[in-house]
């Protein structure tokens, strides 16, 4: 028998399926196993190079991605990997592009920071912080020109919106209202600088004023909150209405990157917010919700961990590249 929905369901009950419910808590899970699993094997000296990892996040990019349709399109960041995870990319090959393998995405020649997966929607992550939110606009641009339909997602990270570049995108966004939504996934630190000390204003989300475009800031380990927010701003988007801003609150539990020491915030602070796990949450408002039990998400992660455990295999047996054909993809103007 099918469960009645109520008009008082909080908005995930009443929007997904219990199916699609059960698939973001799996995305959720491979992209903190996939991180966690990225790590290990950087500290067995399989990979090389830094990473920058989302774990604490996982919410925020699975949320975000759930009101898009499967056209629609994500620009990414330097700490991108759960964004890749959320729009549907295979581990198998993020992880052959990170051992740098013919078979990645970008046939080895990205890492760990400029994977991208055209086909799934995602236009790539970018090293350059605020790199990824011109791009945003351009390719919402050109959804609008061609009359395409997409809606294109863009995150950064609190760092970014002190950059020049987040200004001019919003207001040449605005100014041509152009179907894009402005992610900011503020995780209190850029880099090792608080926004307390780098940001002016208490809300990032308040900046949107400045642009004429709605604001919104929300909790973004709450799946329900992070969802509702988007949805509403990707309807916004295509119904013809131009771009909002949203940030959503979250929190790394890892350093900036893999040379991070950790030296300018506390262990207190770190452990409080693992203490507050936004997959342990998002599980166990499922499990509440009857949508699965205990007996469920321990299956799902166990899925999880195989999953990682033959995407690992995967990479580590995959072709290097062609050293003949180090130039292939790379083009350049030759002028008379």
């Amino acid at each position: 028998m099918t469960k009645q929905k109520t008009q008082n369901e909080p908005f995930a009950l009443k929007k997904y399926s219990s199916q699609q419910l059960k698939n973001a808590l799996r995305k959720m899970y491979l992209i903190r196993k996939f991180e966690e699993g990225a790590e290990n094997c950087y500290t067995r000296g399989l990979i090389h190079g830094t990473m920058h990892l989302s774990i604490g996040q996982e919410t925020s990019a699975v949320g975000s991605c759930m009101p898009l349709a499967a056209d629609d399109q994500i620009t990414s960041t330097h700490r991108g990997h759960g964004h890749c995870v959320a729009k549907g990319a295979d581990v198998a090959r993020m992880f052959a592009e990170f051992f740098g393998k013919e078979t990645g995405y970008c046939k080895g020649r990205g890492g760990s920071m400029h994977i991208a997966d055209v086909e799934k929607g995602n236009l790539g992550a970018t090293g350059i912080v605020a790199g990824g939110i011109p791009i945003a606009v351009g390719a919402a641009l050109t959804s609008k020109r061609l009359n395409t339909g997409k809606v294109i997602l863009c995150f950064f990270g609190d760092g970014a919106n002190n950059e020049g570049a987040f200004h001019e995108s919003l207001n040449m966004a605005s100014i041509w209202k152009l179907p894009v939504v402005f992610i900011c996934e503020n995780n209190k630190y850029g880099m090792s600088t608080s926004i307390e000390r780098s940001t002016s204003i208490k809300n990032i989300s308040d900046r949107a004023a400045s642009y004429s475009m709605p604001g919104v800031t929300v909790d973004g380990n709450d799946f329900n909150s992070i969802s509702q927010a988007v949805d509403t701003a990707v309807k916004h988007a295509r119904n013809g209405n131009g771009p909002s801003l949203i940030e959503s609150l979250t929190y790394r539990w890892r350093g900036h990157s893999k040379s991070d020491r950790n030296r300018y915030r506390t262990k207190a602070e770190i452990n409080e917010w693992i203490e507050r796990d936004p997959i342990v949450r998002f599980s166990s408002f499922l499990i509440e919700n009857s949508v699965l039990n205990a007996k469920d998400v321990k299956e799902i992660e166990a899925s999880v961990e195989a999953e990682i455990e033959s995407a690992i295999e995967f990479a580590r047996l995959s072709p290097d590249p062609i050293m003949s054909e180090v130039s292939r993809n790379v083009y350049t103007e030759i002028k008379a």
